[in-house]
């Protein structure tokens, strides 16, 4: 399946539009963690997530 696991959200609404959330995920990328930013118009925010596969290395 290409299910996703969110790791983070962050408002779109904030005055500091998407970098919150730029920011997070490039510290998951450090990490060694396959992480994205995605914008949810459902919930007006922007959601930091990983491919399921990617989530749990080894399982």
């Amino acid at each position: 399946m290409g299910g996703r696991v969110v790791l983070e959200r962050f408002p779109a609404g904030s005055p500091h539009g998407s970098w919150p959330a730029e920011e997070y995920a490039a510290e998951r990328m450090r990490e060694g963690v396959a992480a994205e930013v995605v914008m949810d118009l459902a919930t007006d925010a922007f959601l930091v997530v990983v491919r399921q596969r990617d989530a749990h290395p080894g399982g």
